[in-house]
């Protein structure tokens, strides 16, 4: 039993469960006012199904410890198939809540099926270029053929359409390429390609989406309309100063900000633990991502090295989005903060993917006194870095 739980990296089991103790007690104080005001529901109503989730992503976080990696790589095209059947599903017979039809619901319980893909898409990616390392100074036989798969997908998340998923899915991909041991000319074709396909979603959005923008940029423009959110963020923001107005007493929850406990949750923290509780949250996601590319660069072998990168990039990429939104760097998408804000289904993304993160780490502690020849990948990374 001690060889099996040595091998552990509890620091970052720590950081996620403290992570998601702030995030549990921040839902509850953020969500009061909506749940009372908007919904006519119990003060804990959000509290209790974010605890049911929490322990049902413990267990996950668990057996993905425990489970080997190396079964992910064999079950891969069943997982990629599943998950774009899935959704085709979703846009076929998908609710729609706030005007994008990402949601599947099993009685009261809706999960959002696009959350999981930037998982499964970490996976085949680092599965597929792990296996093509031998060909990836070779731009259409190593580098295009697997980003197809990640095409379909992303095209499916936009039909939904979900902005924000198809950003971090993207940046997702993008981390992963890049840690594979791509030609530098090649990053900067597809950075261009990716450019030029971004010029065309931004004009075919639709006006509700290109009014995000004038809310990200120009919030003082029309701050009962399209601003209303950003500027009610503002004002939490400012109001909190160092330490905060105190655990519970934010005013803003009171049907000022809309929907203080998602994507907006930054800001109740702000108001409440000021800067001192942004920057502990934020110094804990810092450390979870940071030591995810730590755990890649030492790993021996290239499908977890790989792996490990897509998950803490993806982490690190879903934190900025929902960071850059609250402070106007970037458009609202309605991105979940990791770990903290509340909703089911990115929860339990996140806490999988943190076991599959330990795992990996387990099996560089176990290997550190085996010598072994680093990955060409993991030479090349350390080269930049």
């Amino acid at each position: 039993m001690k060889k099996a739980v040595r091998p552990y990296d509890y620091s970052l089991i720590v950081a996620v469960l403290l992570l998601c103790s702030a995030g549990l007690v921040m839902i509850y104080s953020a969500s009061i006012g909506v749940t009372i005001n908007k919904y006519d529901y119990s003060s804990s109503f959000f509290f209790t199904r974010q605890l049911i989730f929490l322990l049902v992503g413990i267990g996950l976080m668990y057996f993905t410890m425990r489970f080997n990696v190396q079964i992910y790589k064999k079950l891969m095209m069943p997982i990629v198939v599943f998950s774009i059947l899935i959704l085709i599903f979703v846009l076929l017979f998908g609710r729609e809540v706030n005007n994008a039809k990402s949601w599947l619901y099993i009685g009261p319980i809706g999960i959002q099926p696009a959350e999981f893909i930037k998982l499964t898409l970490a996976i085949y990616l680092a599965a597929i270029y792990s296996k093509k390392q031998g060909k990836m100074q070779d731009f259409k036989k190593g580098v295009i053929p697997p980003l197809t798969i990640f095409a379909i997908m992303f095209l499916l998340i936009l039909r939904q359409p979900d902005l924000g998923t198809g950003i971090i899915v993207s940046g997702v991909a993008g981390v992963i390429l890049f840690c594979s041991g791509i030609k530098f000319k090649h990053i900067f074709s597809m950075a261009a390609f990716a450019g030029i396909v971004g010029l065309g979603i931004f004009l075919r959005l639709t006006p509700e989406q290109l009014s995000r923008f004038d809310a990200a940029f120009a919030p003082f423009k029309d701050p009962a309309g399209d601003g209303y959110q950003l500027v009610n963020g503002y004002i939490s923001i400012a109001a909190g100063g160092i330490t905060g107005s105190g655990l519970g007493e934010s005013i803003q929850k009171y049907g000022f900000l809309p929907e203080p406990h998602t994507d907006f949750i930054i800001a109740i923290i702000a108001e409440e633990l000021g800067f001192i509780g942004v920057f502990s949250i934020i110094a804990l996601l810092a450390y979870i991502v940071l030591k995810g590319f730590w755990i890649g660069m030492q790993s021996n072998d290239t499908y977890s090295s790989l792996l490990a990168f897509g998950i803490a990039g993806m982490i690190g990429i879903q934190t900025v989005v929902n960071l850059g939104a609250a402070v106007g760097l970037l458009p609202i998408t309605g991105v979940p903060l990791p770990f903290i804000s509340y909703g089911g289904s990115s929860l339990l993304l996140f806490l999988t993917s943190m076991g599959i993160l330990i795992n990996i780490s387990a099996k560089v502690n176990l290997n550190k006194k085996v010598p072994d020849r680093k990955p060409e990948v993991n030479r090349k990374i350390k080269a930049i870095m």
